[in-house]
């Protein structure tokens, strides 16, 4: 059997595996028996999901699993990831499972899971689902009919999520005066952010606010912003919002059409936080990948950024155990331990919008003086044949060749398998745009040929 977590959870092509329904079964029997084991009641499991076609699929089997396993199933239908992640402590529950392939297309789908805290499952928690997996006598440890589980609606989750995220404002704040589009990429927050900034106060147009679960994210959202960035511009909007599939990320687009992204969010926020005296120790959780013009903006505000490894969970991982309260990622996931506890694209939209009208300033004022090293990014497709192992192997053998070309920049290249996708991500980062652009498609090539070898 494969290695099932990747970096965010189970991820895959539906009704190819591991998303096929009779393993999505069987991860929610064995996340049935995990709880059990742990508990002195019967389990209790939310379970929620965006908008694609497969959701239904998966959100039966999963279903199937744990009541047949003995725990009861709360299902909270279309709802944003970082949703779950609130409801699962809210409401008490012991377990939280979102049906979700965040960014990817809508024939991708996969499974998150989120512990009683709204924290992401453990690394060891998720290990244990993988061991029982692979126990053929696992099956057999089935309840008898009297002691099997039920499953009931929750039809009241968008509405207790969206007061949640109100509640992370000032009382009684209005955003009165500011228009904004809003492109909830056909996923899971296509009714919650326009309802929450209408209900704050805000004139709202709205585009890719229809699903029918196979346009998820098709050529919109954070992933493709040309859409936003033109509605933003046509309409004279103060502020764009792009969130992704499940809504744990969000991407800005200024008045003047220009993109935000998850570096210059974690900077502006950060730096009000400070402001305010509520940055705790002074500093922010970023990745391999935050710029490094971002670093060095936050030093000069006596703001200490520390890296940690691409994905959230990493991120919130540093946060946790060291005291900090807010990080994110280039992507757009930002955390703010303050309210959530896992990236949560809601959330930053509105004190994103807070803080512009707190300080009367336009978003291009907030990040004009944020200057950026160029950076160039590519993703090489990995071959089917490969394993894990052997594109590590492969890459490895190049880092001779790497080590040449980083002397040429001040700079930094990052090459990494990705944790979600079978690609491999190449990021080249330079005072110089042209040395980052030849460079990047020099490593491209490398790879390239290397795979073919």
């Amino acid at each position: 059997m494969m290695e099932l977590f990747g970096t965010d959870g189970i991820r895959g092509t539906i009704n190819i595996y591991p998303m096929v329904p009779e393993l999505c079964m069987e991860v929610g029997m064995a996340l049935c028996f995990i709880l059990k084991e742990r508990l002195p009641h019967k389990p209790k499991v939310l379970i929620g999901k965006d908008t694609r076609i497969s959701g239904y699929v998966i959100e039966s089997a999963l279903t199937a699993g744990i009541t047949s396993m003995g725990g009861d199933v709360y299902l909270a239908g279309p709802i944003p990831t970082p949703a779950i992640a609130f409801l699962v402590k809210s409401m008490r529950q012991d377990a939280g499972v979102v049906i979700s392939a965040s960014h990817n297309p809508f024939y991708d789908n996969g499974i998150k899971i989120f512990s009683h805290d709204g924290f992401k499952f453990s690394e060891e928690l998720e290990n244990n689902i993988e061991r029982l997996l692979q126990d053929s006598e696992f099956p057999m440890n089935r309840p008898l009919a009297q002691d099997l589980g039920k499953a009931f609606r929750v039809d009241d989750a968008v509405g207790r999520y969206i007061e949640f995220v109100k509640s992370t404002l000032p009382k009684n704040f209005s955003f009165e005066g500011l228009k904004v589009v809003i492109d909830p990429a056909n996923g899971a927050a296509y009714k919650i952010t326009p309802i929450l900034f209408r209900e704050l106060g805000a004139q709202v147009i709205t585009i890719n606010d229809k699903p029918d679960g196979l346009n998820i994210n098709k050529g919109c959202g954070a992933l493709y912003p040309e859409g936003l960035i033109k509605k933003v511009r046509e309409t004279g909007s103060q502020l764009g919002i792009a969130h992704d599939g499940d809504a744990d990320r969000t991407i800005l687009v200024d008045e003047k059409g220009s993109l935000v992204d998850g570096d210059l969010i974690l900077t502006v926020w950060a730096d009000e936080l400070k402001k305010e005296e509520k940055l705790k120790k002074n500093t922010v959780v970023g990745t391999v990948m935050t710029n490094l013009g971002i670093e060095n903006y936050l030093k000069e505000k006596g703001i200490k950024m520390i890296r940690t490894n691409i994905g959230d969970k990493y991120v919130v991982d540093e946060m946790l155990k060291c005291g900090y309260n807010l990080g994110g990622e280039q992507s757009g996931h930002i955390i703010c331990l303050d309210y959530s506890c896992t990236g949560d694209g809601a959330i930053t939209s509105v004190h994103m919008a807070y803080i512009m009208m707190k300080n009367n300033k336009a978003l291009s004022e907030l990040i004009q003086d944020i200057h950026r090293y160029p950076q160039a990014l590519k993703n090489i497709k990995i071959p089917e044949t490969f394993s894990k192992y052997e594109v590590l192997k492969r890459l490895e053998a190049l880092s001779s060749e790497i080590g040449k070309l980083q002397k040429q920049i001040k700079g930094r290249i990052l090459i990494r398998p990705s944790g979600t996708e079978p690609k491999i991500r190449i990021m080249v980062e330079d005072e110089d745009n042209e040395k980052v652009q030849n460079l990047i498609n020099k490593i491209e090539e490398l790879i390239k040929q290397k795979l073919k070898s």
